[in-house]
């Protein structure tokens, strides 16, 4: 079977069927979810901030060597201040005023909802980057084995659930309709596809750019936990909540944690995947 056709399928399995596994969180009912909700957001909380500070930034890392880590911080630094702008746009153009916290409880309303939107926008965004970087990863392992290359593609879509899981979450918590964070998470996964067909036909200068393409995915995970979801779990100060809030943030860290090392074990995120390749793609049948 053709090596391209392979990795078309498997990086859209390695995406989409996290994306659907994810989904069953949809099916609950409107008052179940309401409460579960706010617990998904503390989770999530733990589960971005696991997957960039364990994951992706101590793989790019691995990739630029020490000689690189300054510059490397300095695209986290750069990352971070871009989405702080990119946020700012967005609750602008949501807020329909000149000053949104001067006019009154309206225009809070409104700015919150801004704030709140941005959030889901920026999930989106920083979930494609975090997919396209996962696609570069499975067609360096089907470029160096078809077997190691179903391995982890089935590797990335089991360490992807929980995190869709707090996708889902946030943009729930945005606003977004059951309909449309399905439809902007399904969307968003298949920037994986993208990712692995790219890889196919220029691996080599993909994986001199993965390191910060991984920097801005972290960089985008960071400021979501921080900027935006962390503020909202400080709304709620009894110690029940809170406690149950700094749990739920654990649990995330430690499930992200746990399915890395397995992803690891599988040769998921080993840094010698892409420099083992030195084969030329196949040609398309």
């Amino acid at each position: 079977m053709n090596l391209l056709f392979l990795i078309i399928i498997f990086t859209a399995l390695g995406g989409v069927l996290s994306v659907l596994a994810a989904s069953v969180f949809l099916l609950l009912s409107d008052t179940v979810r309401a409460k579960v909700l706010p617990h998904g957001v503390s989770f999530a909380t733990g589960a971005l901030l696991a997957v960039a500070f364990w994951g992706l930034i101590p793989h790019a890392i691995e990739e630029v060597g020490v000689a690189e880590v300054q510059s490397l911080s300095g695209s986290i630094m750069l990352g971070l201040l871009m989405f702080f702008i990119l946020e700012k746009l967005l609750i602008w153009r949501h807020c329909h005023s000149g000053s949104c916290e001067v006019h009154g409880e309206m225009d809070d309303h409104s700015h919150a909802h801004g704030a709140h939107k941005s959030a889901g926008t920026m999930i989106i965004i920083g979930d494609s980057i975090h997919n396209f970087v996962d696609g570069v990863l499975i067609a360096a392992a089907f470029l160096t084995d078809v077997q190691l290359g179903i391995v982890t593609s089935l590797a990335v879509a089991a360490h992807e659930i929980p995190q869709e899981v707090g996708d889902f979450a946030i943009l729930l918590h945005s606003g977004y309709s059951k309909a449309k964070a399905l439809f902007y998470n399904i969307l968003a996964s298949l920037t994986t596809v993208v990712g692995g067909i790219l890889a196919y036909y220029s691996l080599g200068d993909l994986h001199d750019s993965l390191p910060y393409f991984l920097a801005l995915a972290a960089s985008s995970f960071i400021y979501i936990a921080v900027a935006d979801l962390i503020p909202t779990l400080h709304k709620k100060t009894d110690i029940k909540t809170s406690l149950q809030q700094i749990a739920l943030i654990f649990a995330g860290v430690g499930l992200i944690i746990l399915l890395h090392g397995i992803a690891h074990d599988m040769h998921l995120e080993s840094p010698d995947i892409a420099e083992q390749v030195d084969v030329e793609p196949s040609p398309i049948l």
